[in-house]
């Protein structure tokens, strides 16, 4: 090594091996190339570690976050109030534990303290009491309501969250208290009682232009598994027909690759997510489409100014992305082992495919068209009442996964079908698809098992 050639300082050159042979590099090209593959790992890290940072956060915000909303929940409309009843402070008697379940409010056994769980199999509680109930809201174990407790104890406000109408439980302790089950439509539960019991209800009369009584008419009209979001953006309250102008609360699951969501379309997660926590939920955030100042179409919402919402400090624009990620990380449910007929299935998925046209719209695997997933209402053979009040007029193929989980209310966005048997002989009918009846049946049994 004594006689080797002394290398000038700052012209160290490496030989670097490549695919044509071998080149020379200087130090400090070698020191930026390490530097450079230091951070591709490094931002590789953040990409791996982000989904299970993003899944927590979206989940905690999916079934905890208010967004500010107990100011119009609890504060204005003092829903609370009507909660604990006038023995506990309130007024009137109270929602006792019984009647929360009954109007399909749900309880998180996983939120309960061991003791308790033992008192609700043994049935030493006391589901009959208000103050059971405001017990259950201290634990923060009603799923979708959180309740704001002052420093006597008192229940002081209450908000809501998204998992309300869009989760329920498993059932596995008692009907009403298990386990969560995130993206599930709430097809119990009654959100048109739920509001009725609010003891103001002046705003919600002062917003439509209508007297009280007009809405409770209106809200007594929804039942269990409805809610119109339309409501207070149009002013429409029940259909031509009579009927109420609500529509099935839709399963928030297997939404990954779907464009457009709801049974009207109108926008992505993100654009629903703003659109339900900022006008429907009432939580303090942005809110920006100009398409509701259109006072022809949707008249109270251009009176009210909703296609342009400004709140300062605004608690919802800074989680939709993580609550986005989250609600598309909800996979569909598979269905139970049981509960349809394999054979039957596979002849009915060469029907879905073939014959009864299925696949045309409702696209293997996402089960929507991969795109704009909208067609007319001529398209599909129904009326235009719904479509009409939204933006685009039109209806969104609805994904087909999970179907299973939620046939309680019937199928379409009002209910109209009450049975899936129903709704394949209205496309047997409509297409003129010549379906017999066992074909009928093989389609069936393919539905429920996907």
């Amino acid at each position: 090594m004594k006689n080797a050639p002394k290398v000038a300082i700052g012209l160290v050159l490496l030989i670097v091996l490549t695919a044509g042979g071998y080149h020379l590099v200087s130090a400090q090209q070698a020191s930026a190339q390490t530097q450079e593959n230091s951070a591709s790992a490094t931002g590789d890290a953040m990409v791996r570690n982000a989904p299970e940072r993003m899944t927590k956060e979206g989940q905690e915000i999916f079934r905890f976050d208010t967004f500010g909303d107990e100011a119009f929940w609890g504060d204005t409309l003092k829903l609370h109030r009507a909660i604990e009843g006038a023995k506990l402070g309130g007024v009137g008697p109270g929602v006792s534990p019984a009647a929360a379940l009954g109007v399909g409010l749900k309880v998180d056994v996983d939120a309960l303290p061991a003791s308790l769980i033992t008192a609700l199999k043994e049935r030493k509680v006391n589901l009959n009491d208000p103050a059971t109930t405001l017990a259950l809201l201290r634990l923060n174990s009603v799923v979708g309501l959180t309740g704001l407790f002052n420093s006597q104890g008192q229940l002081s406000s209450m908000g809501i969250q998204c998992a309300l109408c869009h989760s329920t439980v498993d059932d596995s302790l008692a009907p009403g208290i298990g386990r969560r089950l995130d993206g599930w439509g709430n097809r119990d539960l009654n959100v048109g009682a739920i509001i009725s019991l609010a003891p103001n209800l002046d705003p919600l009369a002062d917003v439509l232009d209508v007297d009280i009584a007009t809405v409770k008419k209106v809200l007594a009209g929804w039942g269990p598994g409805k809610f119109d979001a339309e409501l207070f953006l149009d002013g429409k309250g029940f259909r031509p027909d009579g009927k109420t102008a609500a529509v099935l609360i839709p399963p928030a699951f297997g939404l990954a690759g779907v464009n457009l969501h709801t049974w009207t379309g109108w926008g992505s997660v993100t654009y629903w997510n703003a659109f339900v926590a900022v006008l429907e939920m009432h939580g303090k955030g942005t809110f920006f489409d100009p398409r509701l100042n259109d006072a022809a179409q949707f008249p109270v919402a251009a009176r009210a100014g909703s296609g342009n919402v400004h709140n300062d400090p605004d608690l919802v624009t800074s989680k939709l992305g993580r609550l986005q990620f989250y609600q598309l990380g909800i996979l569909a449910p598979k269905p139970p082992k049981g509960s349809f007929d394999e054979d039957a299935a596979v002849r009915g998925e060469g029907l879905f495919e073939g014959q009864a046209k299925c696949a045309t719209c409702h696209v293997p695997t996402l089960f929507t068209e991969p795109g704009w997933n909208m067609h007319t209402p001529q398209e599909i053979g129904i009326d235009d009442f719904q479509a009409n009040r939204a933006p685009d007029k039109r209806y969104r193929t609805s994904p087909l996964r999970g179907l299973w989980t939620h046939t309680k209310g019937g199928f379409y966005h009002d209910g109209r079908f009450a049975t899936l048997n129903d709704v394949v002989q209205h496309y047997n009918s409509f297409f003129g698809l010549g379906l017999t009846d066992q074909q009928t049946r093989d389609l069936i049994e393919y539905l429920k098992s996907l």
